[in-house]
């Protein structure tokens, strides 16, 4: 009787370490995490190390496949997962020849583009689209579409009263892609471009200052490639933005000797 009472107890727990989010299964192998691991990093999702510890990296990896892929969101890594992951085609980015970030607003993804067409994927979090208050102002929770550049950029850690952002990338007026705490499956953002934390200071590393980004969803795509055809166009684009937010004269000091200083502080804690 006492060993029924155990091997229950056992199943139970079993059952319930499943259940866990982000948790891998208890039916899959440290070997067949690897294998998950690899064979995601291959096709270009980003992953942590590829060791058979289903962590953060692997996580998000594996999120990121399933919007790519329009499967369910969950995060957690089954041997279903494991087939499918197997046979599945690989992430193509919209428009291919040179060095980009593309953010597709339908899939909640981000994606590194390399001159030869290679990616790497991560999940991300948009605007949600709704409406909020910053500064006694109302306004909605909207990522910009378009093309857009890196214009300016941050370290570390930056806090205001929306919230805290990591490693910023900015694009447009107070949007930045950067890191966050809280990644969810959904558009959830003010208007920033989450990734996840553990990926945001690579990330930044790479998008330089002038780096093309193209955001769009299913009705909206802008090209950028006569910026790259013609990079004269491209410098006046970024000229034109550093301009608008270095024009001379800070908002609340007035203040000739710091053009860009409050001003650009101000306007960072827009969106997160």
């Amino acid at each position: 009787m006492r060993l029924f009472l155990t091997i229950g107890f056992l199943v139970m727990l079993a059952t319930i370490a499943v259940a866990q989010p982000g948790h891998a299964g208890a039916s899959l192998s440290r070997a067949e995490i690897k294998e998950v691991e690899r064979q995601l990093s291959d096709a270009g999702f980003w992953t942590g190390p590829i060791d058979g510890v289903f962590d953060a990296g692997s996580r998000s990896a594996l999120i990121a496949f399933q919007k790519w892929h329009g499967r369910d969101t969950t995060g957690q890594l089954t041997k279903d997962d494991l087939d499918v992951i197997r046979t599945s085609s690989r992430p193509e980015a919209r428009e291919l020849g040179y060095e980009h970030v593309e953010v597709d607003l339908d899939r909640q993804v981000l994606m590194l583009v390399s001159e030869d067409g290679r990616v790497r994927v991560l999940p991300t979090s948009t605007g949600n689209g709704k409406t909020f208050m910053d500064d006694g102002q109302q306004s909605i929770s909207y990522t910009p579409r378009g093309r857009f550049l890196v214009y300016d950029k941050s370290v570390g850690w930056e806090t205001g009263p929306l919230g805290s952002v990591y490693y910023p990338n900015y694009i447009s007026g107070g949007v930045a892609i950067h890191g966050s705490r809280n990644v969810p499956n959904e558009p959830a953002s003010h208007g920033c471009i989450r990734i996840p934390v553990f990926a945001a200071r690579e990330v930044s590393r790479l998008l330089k200052v002038g780096t093309i980004v193209l955001v769009y969803d299913r009705v909206s795509f802008v090209s950028a490639k006569d910026w790259v055809k013609n990079p004269k166009s491209k410098e006046a684009a970024l000229l034109s933005l550093t301009a608008e937010f270095d024009d001379g004269v800070s908002e609340e000091t007035g203040n000739k000797s710091k053009p860009f200083g409050k001003r650009r502080a101000r306007i960072r804690i827009v969106r997160t």
